[in-house]
């Protein structure tokens, strides 16, 4: 059987490299198409202020390209969050996100406890980047650099973080992203299989805030959440993420979405 395009779309301020530990559990049965999102380090830019109807927008064109009208998609946070958008636009045949972005009341309290924390990741990477090399080497540090995001920081190789903390310092869209009145607007009936997954140690979208806002807006996805994981899962267990998008993506093969 012919290999099934997957799209896996990353978070905000990461790029491709943050599937890197996911895509050989996937690639036997998948197609991986793992783009870097415009403004991100290694992706293309993007002229004047980025939005998240842009960057949606310059997916699907990335689709046409390919000769992709529909396929199965992955994201998190950010990228999860354009996987519903995508889905609404009738170019996804399954989604999965993973502690997707988007499910809050823009200027809320909650909303800006998250962004300041990712504000603050922003600032530290910015400024020190250029002197992480050696101190990554070290697994605790890792962990706690990653804190915020991750449990098992220390899961990355000393290049892996590297590279992660050079994404974030690189990332010119952030600003415009974490600044973002945008939020997604309510699904009541979703043209696919949409599963919402949240580590269940998120610290920056917790289940229990952004997962209740998910359940209102979207009540007939399947949510549920990610035992031992943070706010990036692919950090701290890239198996789970793996069976994760597997189960939806069968979701839609079987013909239910519930």
């Amino acid at each position: 059987m012919d290999r099934e395009p997957l799209l896996l779309l990353h978070g905000v301020t990461m790029s491709a490299m943050a599937w890197d530990d996911v895509i050989p559990l996937l690639a036997d049965d998948f197609e991986p198409l793992v783009p870097t999102i415009p403004g991100h380090r290694g992706g293309p830019r993007l002229e004047g202020a980025v939005t998240i109807e842009r960057l949606v927008d310059h997916t699907e064109q990335l689709l046409d390209e390919r000769g992709l009208n529909a396929v199965h998609v992955a994201g998190n946070s950010l990228g999860g969050w354009m996987g519903v958008e995508l889905a609404r636009r009738g170019r996804a045949r399954s989604v999965c996100a993973l502690s997707p972005a988007g499910f809050w009341t823009a200027g809320a309290a909650d909303n800006t406890a998250a962004t300041g924390r990712l504000r603050r990741s922003i600032l530290l990477a910015r400024a020190g980047h250029r002197i992480a090399a050696l101190p990554l080497h070290v697994p605790l540090v890792r962990r706690l650099v990653f804190d915020d995001v991750a449990v098992h920081g220390d899961r990355l190789t000393a290049a892996q973080a590297l590279g992660a903390v050079r994404d974030v310092a690189a990332c010119t869209a952030a600003d415009d992203i974490l600044d973002s009145r945008e939020s997604i607007a309510p699904l009541p009936e979703p043209p696919c299989p949409i599963t919402l997954a949240w580590g269940q140690r998120d610290r920056i979208f917790p289940p229990s805030v952004n997962g209740a806002v998910a359940r209102q807006r979207i009540p007939r996805a399947r949510h549920l959440e990610l035992p031992g994981a943070s706010h990036v899962p692919m950090i701290d267990d890239p198996a789970l993420c793996a069976a994760t998008i597997r189960t939806a993506v069968a979701l839609e093969r079987s013909g239910t979405g519930d």
